[in-house]
């Protein structure tokens, strides 16, 4: 996988378009840190790579929760009734 700044997209948009036609894939990156993933998908297969890019990003934060979760302690069944009942009466 090859990395490219904003920079180098702006100046050398053709070398960027022929390596991500030829590898699949390019990140861009802004201040030395990965920014954007360019991917070369067809009209064919559009719809079903942005849902699996999709589901993805919705593991990847579900797992970044249950991350922290487990890190902070987890909640008893009395404590998730109360946020719930919280919840429900608005405060």
């Amino acid at each position: 996988m090859k990395f490219y700044s904003v920079r180098d997209l702006r100046t050398n948009s053709k070398s960027i378009w022929d390596t991500l036609s030829g590898d699949g894939e390019v990140v861009i990156t802004n201040n030395g840190k990965p920014a954007a993933l360019m991917l070369d998908i067809s009209s064919d297969n559009f719809e079903m790579t942005l849902q699996a890019i999709r589901q993805a990003k919705a593991m990847i934060a579900f797992n970044n929760m249950r991350s922290h979760a487990a890190a902070d302690g987890f909640m008893s069944d009395e404590e998730i009734e109360a946020e719930i009942e919280a919840a429900r009466k608005g405060e």
